[in-house]
């Protein structure tokens, strides 16, 4: 009981720190300025100011930015959904990982012949920093939703080329220590390939068994389904890493699959993941802060250096390569310019820097420090300028405001016949009357949620874009393709 009260004094500065960070998102909508871009300064100006922040070792912090992503992904595969995945996986797959190698390779050249770097160290950075960073995305987005696929395929790409590119810097360091040699590349291609592979199959068959088992196994509370699904979730990631898979993969693709399924108790999970991702948000850029030494980021060389690599990136090395992947798609010309300005920079890359750290590769620190100059100017200058772009690229965003009463029913049995169903613009419900909408001989619509608001439902009553329905139908009855622009309609 002797240090109990210096214990207090940790506790009171760790509860302050958190409730100030979780404050900021205020400050950073009236100073538009992303929030991770504050975390990351507060926390490294706050290293500087109290050295011993700074103590703890790069083991330590890169093990709980790995944990903090874990939470992520798994939280970001299941805001996704499997029905929104399906029809952009193609686009993802191609941005995510032929895009996440181009990009790399590109920033590997310029670090190389504009900037005097050895090859060594340009195939470091340029793997560090060819992922985007789904943690920055998610929180520069925040409650704003993006119309059609434009977001999937945005919100997709930074869940899936974390991995990749995750990937791609362990088999560099395992195959040779450097990540260079023709005999070290193909060892490290070869790596990659599985990885990916082992990744996919544990992630998807472990989102499988996970709605699985919250489907058939009860449990005596409600809060336990949560907890349940998280561990399920570190043990989808421990599983594929100690088969030699990528865990990251596995737990966004686990996500994912069980994002659309219908489970007792799956608003709860959403709920208590996405708590747990936004404290894991927290705590990655604080972590990262912490580590990066002001003096080395801001030294002259590092800086200068840092702002040129940033400036290639964002105008032209992803506007190049990503933007030719995105040709074939059947997205407007505008809605790919959208998704090629969003490709941020934040976590994954940092962590990606703490790798290189804790392998001893030679100027180790400098690489970090411009790691995360690039990635500070990413998240600032990119996320800042998000709705900017937005506007100029004619993509519609709208804003999602937070619903804080909740009211409803709870069954013993899943009600089959009932549908919760959100109108999206283009569909076949969208401007339509409900009384003209071919819901079945015994469907209808028994509860419209506009802007927060409820409707009075009427056959006369008109559905607009981003209204909530509650439906109740047939158990076979296939609705979605009447509310959704990317859902096809049944067979007949």
């Amino acid at each position: 009981m002797i240090d109990i009260e210096p214990f207090s004094v940790v506790v009171f500065v760790a509860a302050a720190a958190l409730i100030a960070a979780v404050m900021s998102s205020r400050l950073s909508a009236w100073i538009r300025v992303p929030a991770p871009a504050l975390f990351l300064l507060a926390a490294s100006a706050a290293s500087t100011l109290f050295p011993v922040l700074g103590t703890v070792s790069n083991v330590v912090n890169e093990r709980i930015v790995t944990v903090a992503l874990v939470f992520v992904l798994f939280d970001g595969g299941m805001h996704i959904g499997w029905r929104r995945f399906r029809a952009s996986a193609g686009t993802i797959t191609v941005v995510g990982i032929i895009g996440t190698a181009l990009t790399a390779t590109g920033i590997a050249l310029a670090a190389h012949f504009f900037f005097g770097f050895s090859w060594q160290a340009s195939l470091l950075v340029g793997t560090a920093l060819s992922p985007t960073d789904p943690a920055v995305v998610f929180s520069v987005l925040g409650k704003r939703e993006i119309a059609g696929r434009t977001g999937t395929i945005l919100e997709g790409e930074s869940g899936a080329n974390d991995p990749v590119g995750i990937a791609l810097m362990v088999s560099l360091l395992a195959a040779t220590g450097t990540g260079t040699g023709l005999v070290g590349l193909l060892a490290g291609a070869g790596e990659f390939a599985l990885q990916m592979v082992v990744g996919s199959v544990v992630g998807l068959v472990g989102g499988w068994a996970l709605m699985k088992l919250t489907r058939k196994v009860a449990l005596p509370s409600e809060a336990l389904y949560s907890l349940r699904a998280i561990a399920f979730a570190a043990l989808i990631y421990a599983a594929a890493t100690i088969l030699h898979g990528s865990g990251f993969l596995a737990v966004f693709l686990a996500g994912i699959v069980i994002g659309d399924g219908r489970a007792p108790y799956k608003r709860e999970i959403e709920r208590f993941s996405g708590g747990i991702a936004s404290l894991a948000e927290i705590i990655v850029f604080v972590v990262l802060g912490l580590s990066v030494s002001l003096k080395d980021a801001f030294d002259p060389g590092i800086l200068w250096t840092g702002l040129g690599i940033a400036a290639l990136i964002i105008f032209v090395i992803r506007p190049i390569f990503v933007g030719l992947l995105l040709v074939p798609t059947r997205l407007r010309w505008g809605e790919r310019g959208f998704i090629v300005w969003a490709g941020l920079k934040g976590a994954v890359p940092i962590l990606l820097g703490m790798f290189i750290i804790t392998a001893d590769v030679p100027h180790a620190s400098r690489i970090y420090a411009l790691i995360f100059i690039v990635v500070l100017v990413s998240v600032v200058l990119q996320g800042g300028l998000i709705p900017l772009f937005a506007r100029l690229f004619g993509v519609q965003m709208r804003v999602v405001e937070p619903e804080p009463w909740s009211l409803g029913l709870r069954f013993n049995e899943e009600p089959t016949g009932l549908h919760r169903l959100t109108v999206s613009g283009g569909s076949v419900a969208d401007g339509s009357t409900i009384e003209a909408l071919d819901l079945g001989e015994d469907g209808w619509i028994s509860m419209v949620n506009r802007g927060g608001r409820m409707l009075q439902v009427r056959g006369s009553t008109r559905l607009q874009a981003g209204d909530v329905v509650l439906t109740l139908a047939e158990p076979d009855a296939h609705l979605g393709h009447l509310f959704d622009t990317t859902t096809d309609p049944p067979a007949p």
